[in-house]
């Protein structure tokens, strides 16, 4: 792993990349690492455009400022692919993983500007199917660390269970889908 990974995190108010990237931040701190998870508010509504941003590391962390030139972009919504910039800065030693149902020579077209290596994961229909609503978060949260190999699978997995059992501590039926969800989503990362 390289000494500092930076991720910037695309998506909609309501669709939780914040808490994805949040969870993203908790998980790494719990595999020794140092973390930042913060996010970055514009007009804040249900719906508006969000970014958040992870900075993860072997060593401590001192740069304190928003990610200008990530190693990795997660885009939580496609419809922001045309009106939002969202391999600006991105390095094309890295990645952009995105939640999208969109072929591939869609994908390559509208970011034909970066190239670096793109991934896409359908996480509306993991989410279906493994909880029932849509949570696009818990696939792209998977997603990207399958992609980034920040951790391995084995520890990210262990380490969501605890993290779930705290978050849903009052709504503990909702843990199994949401454990199955990250598990799908591992297996469901397609390389465009």
């Amino acid at each position: 792993m390289h000494d500092l990974i930076e991720i910037r995190w695309h998506g909609r108010g309501g669709q939780g990349a914040k808490t994805a990237s949040l969870l993203l931040a908790d998980a790494a701190f719990n595999t020794g690492k140092y973390i930042q998870g913060f996010p970055e508010y514009g007009p804040e509504r249900m719906g508006a455009p969000i970014t958040a941003y992870n900075r993860i590391s072997d060593a401590p962390i001192t740069i304190h400022s928003n990610i200008y030139e990530p190693d990795y972009v997660v885009v939580v919504d496609d419809t922001l692919l045309e009106s939002v910039n969202v391999t600006a800065g991105l390095k094309n030693t890295g990645a952009i993983i995105i939640n999208t149902t969109k072929d591939n020579d869609y994908l390559k077209k509208v970011l034909s500007s970066y190239s670096g290596d793109i991934y896409k994961i359908d996480a509306r229909k993991v989410s279906m199917e493994t909880l029932g609503k849509y949570f696009p978060n818990t696939p792209m949260l998977a997603a990207v660390v399958k992609v980034s190999k920040i951790m391995s699978e084995e520890e990210f997995l262990a380490d969501m269970v605890g993290s779930f059992k705290h978050k849903f501590a009052k709504k503990p039926e909702v843990i199994e889908g949401n454990m199955k969800a990250l598990e799908m989503a591992l297996k469901s990362v397609e390389k465009v």
